[in-house]
């Protein structure tokens, strides 16, 4: 009976952690219509993000806009990041950023700030080359190989921060990457290659925010044509480079190389 009791708190403690995040909060609606319009650093005067009715808007092209909320003295974004508010007047707008930093920003008056772009967020395209082949030499036989990267509207999301300290999402378009090898005119191989692939042998959390980012040919010996994939996450430094080789009977083996 006493288990049962204590798993029914547990729930009941659960509910009310799961009910406590940003989307639940109350919105309060004044300080929200006071946010409405176009807010520069008072400093520099740069445009840092529009708001129109329950949307936010940054300046750059890239960045994704974001629901907020105002709650007592912090701002909300959809994510569940919150910014502790100094100071919030008519035309005045302090907070901290993600730093700790004092962020002061201004309503604008300027008619061409107000033409802030709220349109769709650039996608942005994360590729090195598009097509790239050669031929390879082994035990008196050549390979002739070639490597088509293509994009695709298959979606990955990044977080990161602006100048002004502000979470932010950039979206990249993922890749597909060809390998066909040919010995004259007979075709060993041909295939596309997806990020999913490579399950199991880059972690999946990893693999679920990175991008397919490039595919390289690194050398022919007695297993085959050996092709390095280069899976990294968007402007980040950390990528897996995973080694995928063809044998000359047109079998693929693949094995982490380095990360």
């Amino acid at each position: 009976m006493k288990k049962i009791l204590t798993i029914s708190m547990l729930m009941v403690v659960l509910v009310a952690c799961n009910q406590n995040n940003s989307s639940s909060l109350p919105d309060d609606k004044a300080a929200k219509e006071m946010l409405q319009g176009v807010w520069v650093d008072e400093e520099s005067g740069d445009v840092s993000f529009r708001v129109s009715g329950d949307t936010l808007y940054f300046a750059d092209a890239t960045s994704m806009p974001t629901y907020f909320r105002i709650y007592k003295d912090s701002l909300y974004l959809a994510s569940g990041t919150s910014y502790s508010i100094v100071k919030h007047t008519e035309h005045l707008f302090w907070f901290n950023n993600q730093n700790g930093d004092l962020l002061k920003l201004q309503k604008s008056d300027d008619a061409d700030d107000a033409d802030i772009e709220t349109a769709a967020p650039s996608v942005l395209t994360y590729t090195h080359q598009v097509k790239i082949d050669s031929v390879a030499a082994y035990n008196g036989n050549r390979y002739h190989w070639y490597i088509a990267i293509n994009p695709t509207k298959y979606k990955v999301t990044k977080r990161t921060f602006n100048e002004d300290g502000l979470e932010v999402e950039n979206v990249y378009y993922d890749n597909i990457m060809h390998i066909s090898v040919f010995q004259g005119a007979r075709q060993i191989y041909s295939s596309d290659f997806h990020k999913q692939q490579y399950q199991g042998l880059v972690p999946a959390e990893f693999l679920n925010d990175a991008i397919l980012a490039n595919m390289a040919f690194s050398h022919i010996d007695a297993a085959g044509l050996h092709f390095n994939a280069t899976l990294c996450i968007p402007d980040g430094a950390t990528c897996y480079m995973v080694e995928s080789t063809i044998s000359y009977t047109g079998v693929l083996s693949m094995q982490l190389v380095e990360y």
